[in-house]
Order: C-alpha cells, then sequence, then structure tokens
C-alpha cells in the first residue's frame, strides 16, 4: 500500500515521511519554529551562563508562568515548573504526610508510572491504597462518577484522577469528581499528563488541590517542559524532589513555595523559557486559536475511530463525550496477543516495519484483552487512519 497523506499543518514538523505516526499522545512532536526557538534559548544560556543564571532566569521563568495562567485561568505564583508529569506527581506524593490506615483512591486506569509511585509512598507510610474499577468498554461518563465515589470513606485522604487516561483514553469527567471530591474532604491529584492543550483546564475554577500536566504532549511544546499546580492552602506541606537553596534563602516579596521550586540547581531551563512562543505560535496556527485545535482533534479521532470500527468490525467501547483526542479500541477476540504491557506486542512491531505505522498496541488485565490507540494531531490526515484500518485488516485477516 502506498503511504497515506498528512494534512497541509504538518509542513510545521520534521517528522519521519516514510512514518505515519499516529501515536502524538505518547511524547508528543514538537514543531520545526518551536525546535529553533529552544535553540533560541540555549544558545542564549551558553553565551554567558553566569549572568544568564544569576540575573536573567528567573525573570524567564516568571514569563512562561504567566504565559501557562493565561491559559489555565489560575495565578501564575500557584505553578511551579516541572520536567514531566510524572514529576509532578513524585513531588506530591513524597510531599504529603500520611497516617497508618489512610486511604488512597486510585482509579485501575491510572498510569502505571504514576500508580508505582501511589504504592510507593503508601508502603512508607501504612497508608492503604484502594483501586477503584472503571469498566471498559463503559456506558458513560456517570458509570465512572458512581464508581470513584463508592470507593471513597471516611479513611479516603487523597484521590488521583485522570484528565483523560492514557491506556483507555477516556475523558473522565474529572470537573464533577473534582468538585464532589473536594466537598468531601478528599485531596485530587489531577494527573493531567493528556491535559494542557488537549481539553480545557481552568485551574481556579475547577479548584483540584494537585494539578500537574505535560506541555511537551498536546501543547507540543519542547520535551522536559510540564507544570505542577498547588492550591494555595496546600502550598507549604509542597516540596520539590530536590531540595536546594531555596529551602532557607530570605523570602522578600515572594513565597517559600516560589524559592523552592524556582531554583532546584542547574539545569536546561529551555524549554519552560519557550513556552509562550509555542502558546502563541499553535494557536495562531489554526483560526479559533486553542479551542479550534482541541475541537478539531476532536473530531480527527472521532472520524478515526469510526473508519476503524467500520473497518474491523470494532465496537467503540465508550461514547464520543468520553473521547477527546486519543481513542482506544479493543481488537477482535481471538487476535494473538498476551504480551506484558511494558514488552513490544508483535503486531506492533509489524505495524511499524512493515507498513511505517507508528501506533501502540499491548495487553492489559483491566479489563483482560488486547488494545490499540490512536491520537489526532494536526499534522494528522483523514488518509492515515484508513490506511492503518487496512493494514490491520490484513495482519488479522478480517
Amino acid at each position: 500500500m502506498a503511504l497515506p497523506q498528512r494534512s497541509q499543518l504538518a509542513k510545521h514538523w520534521l517528522l519521519d515521511e516514510q512514518c505515519v505516526f499516529l501515536n502524538h499522545g505518547s511524547f508528543g512532536a514538537t514543531p520545526v519554529a518551536i525546535r529553533k526557538e529552544q535553540q533560541k534559548w540555549q544558545d542564549l544560556l551558553e553565551d554567558e551562563p553566569v549572568r544568564f543564571y544569576e540575573d536573567l532566569a528567573m525573570g524567564f521563568m516568571e514569563q512562561a508562568r504567566g504565559a501557562l495562567a493565561t491559559m489555565l485561568e489560575c495565578d501564575p505564583d500557584d505553578l511551579a515548573l516541572v520536567e514531566n508529569a510524572t514529576t509532578g506527581v513524585n513531588t506530591v506524593l513524597r510531599s504529603l504526610v500520611f497516617e497508618q490506615g489512610d486511604e488512597i483512591l486510585v482509579p485501575d486506569h491510572a498510569y502505571q508510572a504514576c500508580r508505582n509511585a501511589i504504592d510507593f509512598v503508601a508502603e512508607r507510610w501504612g497508608a492503604k491504597v484502594v483501586t477503584v474499577n472503571i469498566p471498559f468498554p463503559i456506558e458513560g461518563p456517570q458509570v465512572a462518577i458512581d464508581a470513584i465515589m463508592a470507593g471513597v470513606s471516611d479513611r479516603t485522604v487523597l484521590a488521583m484522577i485522570d484528565t483523560v487516561t492514557s491506556p483507555t483514553g477516556l475523558r473522565m469527567p474529572f470537573e464533577e469528581l473534582v468538585e464532589l471530591l473536594e466537598s468531601r474532604g478528599v485531596s485530587v491529584l489531577l494527573d493531567a499528563a493528556h491535559g494542557i492543550g488537549m481539553v480545557p483546564l481552568h485551574l481556579d475554577t475547577l479548584g483540584a488541590s494537585y494539578t500537574t500536566s505535560n506541555c511537551h504532549k498536546w501543547l507540543c511544546a519542547p520535551k522536559g517542559s510540564a507544570f505542577l499546580h498547588v492550591r494555595k492552602d496546600h502550598q507549604m506541606k509542597i516540596h520539590p524532589l530536590t531540595i536546594s537553596h531555596g529551602m532557607t534563602f530570605p523570602l522578600g516579596d515572594t513565597t517559600r513555595f516560589r524559592h523552592e521550586f524556582d531554583w532546584t540547581g542547574t539545569r536546561d531551563i529551555s524549554a519552560w523559557c519557550s513556552l509562550p512562543e509555542t502558546i502563541a505560535f499553535m494557536s495562531n496556527m489554526v483560526e479559533g486559536g486553542w479551542d479550534a485545535i482541541m475541537q478539531h482533534n476532536h473530531d480527527l479521532a472521532m472520524q478515526g475511530r469510526r473508519i476503524l470500527c467500520d473497518r474491523l468490525g470494532l465496537v467503540a467501547p465508550c461514547p464520543e463525550s468520553m473521547i477527546a483526542c486519543i481513542a482506544t479500541l479493543i481488537l477482535p477476540p481471538g487476535s494473538s496477543g498476551g504480551i506484558p504491557l511494558h514488552e513490544p506486542d508483535p503486531l506492533h512491531s509489524v505495524l511499524q516495519e512493515k507498513y511505517g505505522i507508528q501506533v501502540p498496541v499491548w495487553s492489559w488485565n483491566s479489563p483482560k484483552g488486547r488494545y490499540f490507540r490512536i491520537s489526532a494531531q494536526l499534522y494528522n490526515h483523514v488518509d492515515e487512519y484508513h490506511y492503518l484500518a487496512e493494514a490491520l485488516a490484513t495482519e488479522l485477516h478480517l
């Protein structure tokens, strides 16, 4: 089969022309202009490193937090710049103190790296992890709400909730869940790894105790750029994973939270410095800005899901209201597999090597099955989903 076309906007990315890239959800992809923007900041750093770090860096990070805060509708002083959402989750979990028997609630669709962090701190403190089963396929968002709230008890002190689940691609009803949980006195750690640039996030209105999101995914920023938002009433409890000069630096007119997170040691902050230009560049790519980008990507993901379901005889496992711009489908019963999540599925390798398709395929136990997940970003074209459908039909003998 001839390789399918990409969208007219694909010219802004340097993706391999021999690769049908339908896996933006894993690590994102950064436009050429933003890669050049990051290089500009790296050059400025190396021109005079001492001046950069001692005189300029704090102002540059303030600009980055300001640009994020405008998009996220929050106070920029409540934002800490971190490398990725897993770091944000670990920062919160490893700062908190738990009592023996405290309960931490987590759905079974959570990202495994973050679930590992929960298990680590629970064992350390003697807390109990309560795992809530979310069915998949699922009829609608109320099913998830009911399941999670049924897992809350008088001992529940923290709940980690996804905006969009990584394995199943479900857009969780996180707005309703945050309100319900916080009103019960349960602090919410919102894992929005798939968040900024994918779904609207109005953090002050949302009211979650903690929110962390990757900017390198759907915002298309350089790798190593993410944020952690901590509500003001929790900031004295939260410290960076690396304790540095900020612990004792004179406060002046700022907060200990700001001092600690703004300087944890020498590091390349060029990805963070690139955030204002990333937000502006991407928003100007489509008329209507970020709202239009999110709608476009949602619509394309839905179109791709319908194409795959029709060609492969699959049933959509969730309503469209529970999809943002990644969609997970269950491979037909009887297809060989059973490879654990951390090992490459043979079908993934065949799609990559024989057809040039980059799309995740894996086996999972909650519920037990074999899955694949598509993404939709501005560089994708509907023909790519037809191409994937034909490749899968051929390999699965459908």
